[in-house]
């Protein structure tokens, strides 16, 4: 088992020896969400499908090791086949980089690589409908909604603002997928990309998946939507007040900024990346107006602006870090 983990990676749960020809594998990265991951795993071993998979799970807490007793509990129970390791370099990246290397190098059956994060639910037929899309399309890339579940009831309203909404209403081919919470992956596609598969210069700002998803599209990949593929996320009310929503939408202007950085690989190109920047400001203004008409809620309104705002703060340097914790004390 030793031979196909890091050097700096330690595995510390799985359910026995693993069958190599396991052909689909679901990850998930984890950190400081034990109850939640508990919530996640059971949904995982209560999907509806006569398919074999295993799941690899990634702890990024190498101090606290929250996740590690959940972890425990499911793969030695044998509720799910499958291992948990630890991730010692903390990060978003890190840690969803280690969960598909590893899966890669535990499964090498695998074809197909599912993820969710440790604050979801999946719907009970998820995996066989992510799956049965990824078959019966060929896409490279299979995506699907993930739904928010507000703790606080009266925030319902937001399921409509950009942090919320998923990207596609319908089933079909789609240009770009672009978060990670909830999608499948071919084999092949990790075949073809350069290493680290997620960027680590995005690992603690997020994004990651967007500019992974946006390296697919230029290599010619194909992607689909599975609409009725779904998972739900859980909000707590500390992500619906407004100072988080408009970190999000700072987050995903400076996101937009770095992944358009890397494809201006000229001067005269930056030049032009500067000036569309620059244009987005007003032009921001004239979409919160509209979204202010058409919404009618302020804060969905506020997002254009705030995304404009997010990729001028981060062409001087700054920009939130969501994914760095704060220090850990034993």
């Amino acid at each position: 088992m030793n031979q196909i983990l890091n050097a700096s990676r330690e595995l510390v749960a799985t359910s026995g020896p693993l069958d190599p020809s396991i052909d689909i594998v679901v990850c998930i990265p984890g950190f400081r969400r034990p109850q939640h991951l508990r919530l996640t795993l059971e949904s995982l071993a209560n999907q509806r499908t006569d398919r074999r998979f295993a799941v690899v799970l990634v702890e990024n807490d190498a101090l606290r090791r929250e996740n590690v007793p959940i972890a425990i509990e499911f793969f030695w129970t044998g509720n799910i086949p499958g291992l948990c390791i630890v991730e010692p370099r903390q990060g978003n990246c890190q840690a969803i980089n280690a969960a598909f290397e590893t899966a890669l190098a535990a499964f090498p059956a695998a074809t197909k690589l599912l993820m969710i994060d440790d604050d979801e639910i999946a719907s009970p037929e998820w995996l066989e409908r992510m799956v049965s899309a990824a078959e019966a399309t060929g896409a490279d890339l299979v995506g699907g909604p993930v739904l928010p579940d507000f703790d606080d009831d009266l925030k319902c309203g937001l399921r409509r603002h950009p942090a919320f909404r998923p990207a596609y209403d319908e089933s079909g081919p789609v240009p770009i997928i672009y978060g990670c919470g909830n999608c499948l992956i071919t084999r092949r596609v990790f075949e073809q990309l350069a290493d680290p598969v997620f960027d680590l210069k995005f690992n603690f700002l997020g994004g990651g998946d967007t500019d992974f998803f946006v390296r697919c599209r230029q290599a010619g990949m194909q992607f689909h939507w599975a609409a009725d593929a779904v998972i739900t996320e859980t909000v707590p009310r500390s992500r619906t007040n407004p100072g988080w929503l408009v970190v999000r939408g700072l987050r995903i202007g400076a996101i937009n900024y770095h992944i358009e950085v890397k494809a201006a690989r000229t001067v005269w190109a930056r030049a032009r990346l500067l000036a569309k920047m620059l244009a987005m400001l007003p032009l921001s203004l004239i979409r919160a107006g509209r979204l202010v008409i058409t919404e009618q809620k302020p804060i969905i309104a506020l997002h254009p602006m705030t995304v404009a705002v997010g990729s001028a703060l981060a062409a001087i340097g700054i920009e939130p870090q969501p994914y760095k914790a704060s220090k850990i004390v034993q």
